[in-house]
């Protein structure tokens, strides 16, 4: 058996401590060390989680993807309860837990990757297979219908991604793929005439024809990532933190690591995530068991999709969705689901296979030992002495 893979934990840890540093640096100026202290709180029980997720075995969370799957979805309909869901900025995405709130869309990521795997890996799962298909597209609808409710059009995207991602990786037939277009384009076309998710899309076209209103966000992240230049302005110097790019220290954290750290550190930032990625993907691959691959790739494409979709947003690349990026940004939902990802990949990485593949191995080696005394059996004619082997063409001499 082999221990934890130390490089995925590594790099867990500096984006962790770079993520505090750019909190830090975000909220200092006005709000003190308020957003610092809670997020270091955050840090810790994040720290606490990953323990927790790195001592439960591969077997647990097969038995429970599917009790988790229902607990994600009861928390997701709580936000709903008056007393109990939190409303912000007009939409109601977090349930209130002390000493502060909880997004339930991000469990439901993960608990739809456990789920994902487990059904994937099992024997009457069937690629070729129209309603092994139909299955996990119609939970992933009613999860998503949820989430547009609060409205949360970002996570019901990531939702999305993710499944059509990983059912893509089973080998499910392109044809069928193809076929979600047919009912996904009226809804897209539906919730983008929202007023405004459809100033958010004219103004991700072009953000400069109105740059002080709804293109200012994405005009000031430009502003911040071109400040930066090739090494940046330095570590707590940035401009467009001081109330000028608004959430700088959630969804366009990654517009002042640019302008603070510049080209330089802004690629750094891109290895370590695509490092995260290909170590999730290296780890899959060295598993026997069909249930702990599609694992490991599920939490590895949870990961790197809102990491990239990050990365796209603050780039402007694509229309502005409320998507913190792993590890660094502010806000603990986020954070605590990331560091759970990256326990049970760690304890993946150790190379322990399920109870299903050691009695899968054990039975097969028992078949294998009872053809040998068959065919020893064979081979003595019954005498108990062993016959040598006749090869083709010999003959018996009488």
């Amino acid at each position: 058996m082999r221990k934890y893979d130390r490089l995925l934990l590594l790099v867990t840890g500096l984006l962790v401590i770079l993520g505090a540093l750019m909190i830090y640096s975000c909220t200092s100026v006005g709000t003190g060390f308020y957003y610092f202290k809670r997020h270091l709180f955050t840090i810790l029980i994040g720290f606490s989680v990953m323990l927790l997720a790195y001592k439960l075995k591969p077997s647990f969370l097969k038995k429970n993807a599917i009790p988790l799957l229902v607990f994600s979805f009861v928390l997701l309909i709580l936000v709903f309860l008056p007393g109990i869901g939190v409303s912000s900025g007009g939409a109601r995405r977090w349930i209130q837990l002390w000493p502060s709130t909880f997004q339930p869309s991000e469990l439901v990521k993960l608990a739809m990757v456990i789920f994902l795997a487990r059904y994937m890996s099992l024997p009457e799962y069937r690629p070729e297979s129209i309603a092994s298909f139909a299955k996990p597209i119609l939970i992933m609808a009613v999860f998503q219908a949820a989430i547009l409710k609060q409205p949360d059009f970002g996570a019901a995207v990531s939702l999305a991604v993710l499944t059509v991602s990983m059912l893509f990786l089973s080998g499910i037939k392109l044809r069928f793929l193809a076929s979600l277009t047919v009912f996904a384009v009226p809804v897209v076309i539906k919730l983008a005439m929202e007023p405004y998710r459809l100033r958010r899309i004219t103004s991700f076209l072009n953000p400069w024809d109105d740059a002080q209103g709804s293109g200012f966000q994405l005009v000031q992240s430009f502003i911040a990532l071109g400040s930066g230049g090739l090494t940046g302005v330095g570590i707590g110097s940035s401009r467009q933190k001081l109330a000028y790019l608004p959430e700088s220290h959630t969804d366009f954290i990654f517009s002042i690591i640019g302008e603070e750290f510049g080209f330089i550190g802004a690629s750094v930032v891109l290895v370590l995530f695509l490092f995260l990625f290909i170590k999730g993907i290296s780890i899959a691959n060295r598993s026997e068991d069909s249930f702990i691959r599609y694992l490991a790739i599920g939490l590895s494409l949870m990961i790197s999709f809102q990491a990239l979709i990050n990365f796209a947003v603050a780039t402007g690349m694509v229309p502005t969705k409320g998507l913190p990026l792993p590890f660094i940004s502010y806000g603990g939902s986020s954070l605590l689901v990331n560091m759970a990802a990256i326990g049970m990949l760690l304890n993946i990485s150790k190379g322990e296979q399920s109870e299903d593949v050691s009695a899968e191995r054990g039975l097969l080696m028992k078949k294998k030992a009872s053809r040998r005394i068959i065919e020893d059996k064979r081979r003595s004619g019954g005498t108990g002495r062993i016959l040598p082997r006749q090869t083709p063409g010999s003959a018996v001499m009488r």
